[in-house]
């Protein structure tokens, strides 16, 4: 909607979704040109990686961890770039003063764009530091079984 005009005068269901939440955040009702740099990120490139991760984690695949990684900090990265501008700048465009916009639009629904990227980030760690910690003798040992 932002690169043929703008939410604000834009029609249709998701147009209204839009406008809801521009209640909280100016910004996603106007062409903000960092809304809508870190927006054609993550609509184009965010999605080819989740669907190669899909993939990846359906079948095994090795580079698994990677996508993964990479998703994450792509989404982590969005989330910063959104927001950390505007608190530099005391947070102009964002409507903290109703409880909705505050906790339910800002705070619960970006939360989650944070929440699971970090919760990933943990999982691949995790799994990352177990293929670590193998020993030789354990790889042997694998190595025998086949």
């Amino acid at each position: 909607m932002s690169l043929v005009g703008t939410v604000e005068t834009s029609e249709g269901p998701l147009a209204e979704l839009w406008k809801e939440y521009g209640k909280a955040d100016s910004r996603w009702l106007v062409s903000d040109p960092t809304i809508v740099s870190l927006e054609l990120l993550t609509v184009v490139l965010c999605p080819l990686i989740a669907v190669l991760l899909i993939y990846a984690v359906l079948h095994t695949k090795y580079y698994r961890h990677f996508l993964q990684i990479s998703l994450s900090v792509c989404e982590l990265y969005g989330g910063w770039m959104t927001f950390c501008p505007d608190w530099l700048m005391g947070s102009p465009h964002l409507d903290t003063s109703s409880w909705l916009y505050l906790w339910v639009y800002l705070v619960f629904f970006n939360g989650l764009w944070v929440l699971v990227p970090v919760l990933l980030l943990v999982r691949s760690w995790s799994s990352l530091k177990q293929l670590h910690d193998i020993t030789p003798d354990d790889v042997t040992t694998h190595r025998k079984k086949m």
